[in-house]
């Protein structure tokens, strides 16, 4: 359709009688009415000088019409929009069982540091595929002085053009992808040793102010926020000496774990333990694949179960205990609500305040570490990576590239063989 405007001053440019150009300040913008959509696309120039802005509104004009003429839309959904239409798609497969909800999660987490990097109101149907070049720097340059990996850079890069592709099959975008620039190599083992870990004694040190923790909570139970305490405190002991990965602990139900032996004499007088049997449900697991091993308890399920089982008992004024009590988490005030992962984190930062931990931020330790830990322990115990992998619900693979720590114990009996490394002494096998 023609303008209706005839009449031009100095600072407006007419281009082929549909378009016009114009001066807002001190750059030049563009108008331009589309018929089938009923509205006028506006956009800036980006130029201050005249002849620039003359031929960029003649190949935008260009570009234009022939989006129309194919059937595209210039107007389309922001950034902000897409980002929520691809978030109810993935919370389907959720609902669906084809992802777990802590992959929901922290696609979520991807995906809104994409907003703050690309702009929420940004236009989908206006983005290039060099958009996102400067994507890696911009994440690991942090202003709040946050250390970001490469390894995290490039596992975000993934949830965004997924989303992308996703996008661009409901005629969302003009591109499928992002040309997000090639990343330098990662030198892998380097890399493993400076994955997040807590040294042997710094996990002796924790288990030891965990224990304290629970106990000093214990002597007031009664209290709501000590029984969350209780269960924690409960829940990194068996982070420790299990493995798992928050997601599955957090999920994990009484009817998932079986005592096979209990009062297992260990290699010390004093020490005793039990035999627990974990099975892992594939609808829990990360993997979304079943797995069961067995692991060495020093009775922290059976502390904990003790501790729960009579609230529940009292609570329900004993009616089908034992059956709905199976049923219920392990890791719950009530059996049916997950401890929040807040409770956790608070909680986490507190013990390792006791401990007396130190460079947390540079050593990159989290709850995550506990698993890390216990991957490496096994690895340098002599345990083979598809044994650990098995237990851990990973691929070999993942063991050897990403997890396998070498630790200087482990190298110096690589060097003396016959001889354990320990406490700084060299002990004959």
């Amino acid at each position: 359709m023609p303008l209706k405007k005839h009449s031009f001053t100095g600072d407006e440019i007419n281009i082929f009688d549909e378009a016009v150009v114009y001066k807002r300040g001190e750059y030049w913008q563009m108008r331009m009415w589309l018929e089938k959509e009923r509205k006028y696309a506006r956009f800036s120039l980006r130029t201050r000088n005249r002849d620039t802005a003359e031929a960029k509104a003649k190949k935008h004009y260009h570009e234009l019409m022939a989006q129309q003429l194919s059937g595209k839309k210039y107007f389309s959904k922001t950034a902000k929009e897409g980002v929520l239409e691809y978030l109810q798609q993935r919370a389907k497969d959720v609902e669906a069982d084809l992802i777990v909800k802590g992959r929901y999660g922290t696609i979520k987490i991807h995906l809104e540091h994409w907003l703050a990097f690309i702009g929420r109101d940004t236009k989908l149907k206006e983005l290039e595929s060099t958009d996102c070049e400067n994507y890696l720097h911009s994440r690991t340059k942090t202003k709040k002085n946050i250390t970001v990996s490469q390894t995290t850079v490039a596992n975000e890069q993934t949830t965004i053009n997924a989303m992308m592709k996703w996008l661009y099959k409901r005629n969302e975008t003009y591109i499928d992808c992002f040309d997000f620039k090639p990343m330098k190599r990662i030198d892998k083992g380097d890399e493993a040793l400076r994955r997040g870990m807590f040294t042997e004694e710094e996990v002796v040190v924790l288990i030891r102010e965990i224990e304290k923790y629970i106990s000093g909570a214990k002597k007031a139970i009664q209290e709501e926020d000590n029984l969350t305490k209780v269960i924690v405190g409960y829940f990194f002991l068996l982070s420790i000496i299990t493995g798992l990965r928050r997601g599955e602990q957090r999920q994990l139900c009484w009817s998932d774990i079986e005592w096979m032996e209990k009062n297992v004499k260990g290699r010390s007088s004093d020490e005793t333990y039990s035999l627990v049997k974990i099975n892992v449900r594939a609808a829990i697991s990360k993997v979304r694949k079943t797995r069961r091993f067995v692991v060495k308890d020093l009775d922290y399920f059976d502390d904990l179960f003790k501790i729960l089982y009579p609230r529940y008992v009292e609570a329900n004024r004993g009616k089908e205990n034992a059956k709905h009590f199976s049923a219920g988490l392990i890791f719950s005030t009530d059996g049916v609500t997950k401890i929040t992962e807040r409770a956790i984190y608070y909680h986490l930062g507190k013990i390792i305040e006791l401990a007396e931990i130190k460079d947390i931020a540079n050593r990159n330790l989290t709850l995550n570490s506990f698993r890390h830990t216990f991957i490496t322990d096994k690895i340098n115990k002599g345990y083979n990576p598809t044994q650990v992998a098995e237990m851990c619900g990973t691929s070999t693979k993942e063991i050897e590239d990403t997890y396998y720590h070498t630790s200087e114990a482990k190298m110096i009996t690589n060097a003396v063989p016959g001889f354990d490394y320990r406490n700084g002494m060299l002990i004959k096998k």
